[in-house]
């Protein structure tokens, strides 16, 4: 698992040591969590990212109170507000949570929703307050209109407003736009990244889905059986993926039989679209060769590492093609058999059967040794 370097004393603006959780079900006991660890630096965002049944949310409601942890610990800040000798309840861990169904009082106005969290704060200050929130949020004209007035992209916004207004130490966010519509959800991540951004707030966010991360996060973990197979920022989880399970969970891609070899201090791949060079240690193809005589490992080519080239010797053929409006997403098939995927501009507009020019072009060449996991079917 890759992870950030340990933080100093006081560092971490949230901290998740080791957490373990487990539903009891019955006579059955059922594993969640088994040995989270992460954190967040202050005014970072961060995301856990993984499948249905992964544990993320458990995780999320564990760092807000709503589940007591078997072992480890929670720190928000200087505070350790969960772990085998410590506790501290839900509201008064200065946490805010935006849930998936936004959570808004159907009877109350914008601006009371918004308020709802402020009853520490003096009334008097109270609208000064709303009226900010509503302004960060870019929704300063709707205070008096009622949740099922507005968009859901709106509604989700108040979400935030509320979930921001008693400056919560942490944000966390279920899933936020999971009840919107696709074509919004990346436009909003976006201006939810610059909200938290100028908030300066540290928040996490759960998501299954990596274009929200990637969009939103400034570090995320992707997290299978209730851990964290790597933390790291989303430009490395794609072209550095520390395990088969990252690189085949994140982005789309195909995996290519290879043999490695060592030659005069270098170290090269051989694979049916040619001989390449390994310039850094990525992956564990050193592991790889180490572990098998014969060099054996496979391949990640994402599809932007495939170069449609028409002056190219290796030739594949076009078994589907997607068009995407600047490119062409193909999905080729060696001669070999074995399938590939290539983006490529869309002015290039070749028929299925048809056999085109392609060559391999990255600057990252990942490997695994051939045992470490089966990949997932080219979409």
């Amino acid at each position: 698992m890759a992870s950030n370097p340990p933080a100093a004393p006081g560092m971490a603006a949230l901290r998740v040591d080791d957490l373990h959780v487990a539903f009891q079900q019955g006579a059955r006991s059922t594993r969640v969590l088994d040995g989270l660890s992460f954190e967040l630096r202050p005014g970072e965002i961060g995301c856990l990212l993984g499948a249905s049944g992964c544990g993320k949310t458990t995780a999320l409601r564990a760092i807000a109170g709503f589940v007591r942890p078997d072992r480890g610990a929670v720190r928000i800040g200087e505070r350790c507000v969960a772990s085998p000798g410590d506790w501290i309840e839900p509201e008064h861990r200065g946490v805010g949570v935006v849930f998936q169904d936004y959570a808004l009082f159907p009877h109350l106005d914008v601006a009371d929703n918004v308020a709802f969290g402020l009853r520490a704060t003096p009334a008097a200050e109270r609208p000064a307050r709303v009226a900010s929130m509503l302004g960060l949020v870019g929704l300063p004209d709707v205070a008096r209109r009622f949740p099922h007035e507005l968009s859901g992209g709106q509604q989700q916004r108040v979400a935030l407003a509320r979930a921001l207004a008693p400056s919560p130490s942490i944000l966390l966010l279920d899933e936020p736009f999971s009840n919107l519509d696709p074509d919004l959800r990346e436009r909003l991540a976006l201006d939810l990244r610059d909200i938290l951004k100028r908030h300066r707030t540290t928040a996490l966010l759960v998501t299954h889905d990596q274009y929200e991360a990637f969009a939103l996060a400034d570090r995320v973990g992707v997290m299978h059986a209730g851990r964290i197979e790597q933390w790291d920022t989303p430009y490395r989880l794609y072209h550095q993926p520390a395990t088969r399970l990252v690189a085949d969970f994140v982005g789309l891609g195909t995996f290519l039989p290879g043999r490695l070899e060592h030659r005069d201090g270098n170290t090269l791949v051989h694979l049916e679209l040619g001989s390449l060079p390994i310039r850094t240690r990525t992956d564990q193809a050193i592991a790889g060769v180490t572990a098998n005589d014969r060099g054996e490992v496979v391949v990640l080519l994402r599809p932007d590492d495939v170069v449609h080239d028409d002056g190219s010797p290796m030739r594949a053929e076009v078994v589907r093609k997607a068009f995407r409006g600047a490119q062409f997403l193909y999905t080729l098939r060696l001669d070999s058999g074995q399938p590939l995927l290539a983006l490529v501009p869309s002015h290039h507009d070749h028929a299925v059967g048809e056999r085109i020019g392609v060559r391999f072009d990255a600057d990252h060449v990942v490997t695994f040794p051939p045992d470490a996991g089966a990949a997932r079917a080219a979409d």
